[in-house]
């Protein structure tokens, strides 16, 4: 658990992962050992098909998971792989079962349904459009540029959606399976306490009251026009809309910690990112407007 800059405790998470269990290269045992010592404090197990049950491995705390895949490798057939985290009991599903089959399943047992690399599936907004109940879809997910693909980040399906007044929680994590390159690059960062139940945790994640990152920290404010982005140092913040063009959405220097934009009238919503020195990344929420 860490304190943020406003003294809020924050939970560090990743919601995808994978063991020697479906495809992963490691058991669960050694995958919680790896994220335990990278400072999480909540990790989801989700292999593929395999419903795995809150507990703890090691004095890490699982949060229950799987990844539920339909589709394929040909994304101009329809990719979807959809995570249903925190079920309270395994949902009732086949590998026959299509994406709003899954999502319903989920929500039956109490869980959460996360669209997973929608970039890396190539999903589309209209293809988001057919869904209902998608809890979040993943922003970044680490796998996914150090695998085959080169597609890690969805950004640009977020921001087509939310035209289409599709508006997610963003969640960045790792889908990690071969622990040599894609473990502990993501995560959110979750308000919320390690004592709090699935629920809990659930809730908040659902309320949006976390932000996704790589390592920075980041904060988005609105009062009437202005939106404001507080963050921890970085060289670059970027505002996101439907806007193609308006003033005050890139900024650039050394040590940013805010930046400022003002709403244009025709704007739907707008969302910030921010990059380090390093290159890492962390996203906002997306503010409808």
């Amino acid at each position: 658990m860490e304190k943020d800059m406003f003294g809020v405790s924050r939970l560090k998470v990743n919601l995808h992962m994978h063991t020697t269990i479906s495809d992963g290269s490691k058991t669960p045992e050694e995958a919680a050992e790896i994220y335990k010592k990278a400072g999480y404090d909540v990790v989801a197990i989700t292999d593929h098909w395999i419903h795995r049950d809150s507990g703890e491995i090691g004095g890490l705390r699982i949060l229950s998971g799987a990844e539920y895949n339909i589709g394929g490798g040909d994304a101009s057939t329809g990719v979807y792989h959809i995570l249903g985290i925190g079920c309270s009991k395994k949902p009732n599903l086949t590998q026959e079962a299509g994406p709003q089959k899954i999502i319903d399943e989920v929500h039956r047992c109490s869980g959460i349904a996360i669209l997973a690399h929608p970039a890396w599936s190539l999903n589309t907004a209209q293809q988001a459009a057919a869904l209902s109940g998608v809890d979040a879809t993943e922003i970044f997910n680490s796998v996914s540029d150090e695998g085959e693909s080169s597609r890690p980040y969805s950004g640009d399906f977020v921001d087509t959606a939310a035209c289409q007044g599709l508006f997610y929680p963003l969640v960045a994590d790792d889908d990690t399976h071969m622990y040599n390159c894609d473990e502990t690059k993501a995560w959110i960062m979750l308000e919320a306490k390690i004592t709090d139940s699935d629920e809990a945790l659930l809730q908040a994640i659902k309320e949006e009251k976390f932000y996704a990152t790589q390592g920075p920290e980041i904060h988005i404010r609105r009062n009437g026009d202005e939106i404001t982005v507080l963050c921890s140092p970085v060289s670059r913040i970027s505002f996101f809309s439907n806007a193609v063009w308006a003033p005050e959405r890139g900024h650039r220097g050394t040590g940013l910690t805010k930046a400022v934009c003002h709403v244009q009238p025709w704007e739907k919503f707008i969302r910030a990112e921010v990059t380090d020195e390093q290159g890492r990344k962390a996203w906002s929420k997306v503010i409808r407007l």
